[in-house]
């Protein structure tokens, strides 16, 4: 309780600037992405059980897995949020209660909920701990700023449909409430996440945390002509889907790493990082990509001369996307990000977790790695040493010195670079 006391002064000071820092605030879905959120960088992560928090799919944190979660994040100087967020039926509200009342002993730093029910009970059965609004609850006016402000919150996410006027003018309008604006990650079909598609298609309800997410399937056959009833001047909108499947539904991820400096200056207390479902491998890139971002608008001088560009965090970020992005709602106008004609993604190959012996490095192996391919360490920092082929070996799990690892497998590493340590990734 003592370490959730001392981590709560927000936002963070930076010395060397004289001026305060948003929050980077990261995902953790699993015990691997909670590491990999703490050593990339973030200063806070919001988790979830395994019931609830609107990730089903996720692992979560339940019982003594989430009471060590707290402890190791804490010991690390990182704040821990918990989510409970879903909008639960009368029959989930013992659950509710039941997760309610562990809180407090657990120490964590902030509650994440939406649904004005689950706000009450934690109002009633963990008042100790500060109340976070969720963006599922949709927070774009003033007026909701105050009424949630009334009723005990202290932090709100704001709607990713806003833009950056709009957010910047509910930041200034309310200096005694602490906002949140999400940066980067998958945005939802719907508004603010409230999709009835997977309930009705898969009885898979997503405010339960259970969505299946059908609007980013691949479908075919869809021929749809809307006409305007008063004008009738012609077809307002025709989508045509021809025998290739397409996810047609399927929105583009959000990426605002080109105006973090902008956003530092519009003053909200955290940036956050979409992605609990997402693999440490994905977290650890993400976060430090905007762990570096957000450290180079800490400068605010002369830009220094090693410090990545905007054009280069935006590119290793689509070494994670499997969407493209754009910079959502932000600003008046859409922009979408272009891969370079030449770039090829290239995936986490290999998780390091710990030395073993004679100079060698125990890896988890993620995606096919051979030993002709150039690999790449990622160090905190956006730092990216190369392994020149021919430069390292491997072992496989029985000690042999191999060409190929395959995914779902263990090897050793063998290589002069002096920065390897337990929980860092490499690229192949």
């Amino acid at each position: 309780m003592d370490d959730a006391v001392f981590l709560q002064p927000l936002p963070i000071f930076h010395a060397m600037t004289e001026q305060f820092l948003p929050e980077l605030l990261a995902p953790a879905g699993g015990r691997e992405q909670l590491e990999a959120a703490i050593l990339y960088g973030a200063d806070a992560v919001y988790l979830g059980g395994s019931a609830l928090s609107l990730r089903a799919k996720c692992r979560g944190f339940d019982g003594k897995a989430l009471e060590d979660a707290v402890t190791f994040a804490h010991r690390s100087g990182v704040r821990v949020y918990y989510c409970l967020n879903a909008m639960p039926f009368d029959k989930q509200l013992p659950l509710v209660e039941e997760q309610l009342e562990i809180l407090p002993d657990l120490g964590v730093d902030g509650l994440i909920a939406a649904d004005p029910g689950v706000i009450h009970l934690s109002r009633k059965l963990c008042p100790s701990i500060e109340l976070h609004l969720s963006t599922q609850a949709h927070s774009v006016n003033a007026s909701a700023v105050e009424f949630w402000q009334e009723n005990g919150v202290r932090r709100i996410n704001l709607a990713r449909e806003l833009g950056r006027d709009a957010m910047t003018e509910l930041i200034r309008r309310f200096p005694s409430m602490n906002f949140e604006v999400f940066v980067h990650g998958a945005m939802c079909l719907s508004l603010s996440g409230h999709c009835l598609i997977s309930a009705w298609v898969n009885q898979r309800p997503a405010n339960l945390g259970l969505c299946t997410q059908p609007c980013r399937f691949e479908y075919r056959g869809l021929s749809l002509t809307v006409e305007e009833a008063v004008r009738h001047d012609g077809p307002f909108l025709t989508v045509t889907q021809g025998e290739d499947f397409s996810a047609m539904w399927a929105p583009m991820d959000l990426c605002l790493v080109r105006w973090i400096r902008d956003i530092v200056r519009m003053g909200p207390t955290a940036l956050k990082l979409e992605g609990r479902t997402k693999s440490g491998g994905y977290v650890a890139q993400v976060t430090d990509v905007y762990r570096t971002a957000l450290n180079i608008a800490a400068s605010d001088g002369p830009a220094d001369m090693n410090a990545p560009s905007a054009d280069a965090l935006v590119e290793e970020l689509f070494h994670t996307a499997s969407r493209p992005l754009c910079s959502g709602f932000f600003l008046p106008e859409r922009l979408t990000e272009e891969r370079p004609r030449d770039f090829r993604a290239r995936p986490v190959a290999a998780r390091i977790l710990e030395p073993a012996g004679h100079g060698g490095w125990r890896i988890q192996v993620r995606a096919p790695w051979n030993i002709h391919d150039d690999a790449v360490l990622l160090l905190p920092g956006m730092k990216r040493p190369c392994l020149k082929s021919g430069s390292y070996t491997l072992e496989n799990h029985r000690g042999e010195l191999t060409d190929r690892l395959n995914p779902g497998t263990e090897g050793i590493l063998y290589c002069e670079l002096e920065d390897l340590r337990p929980g860092l990734y490499l690229r192949a």
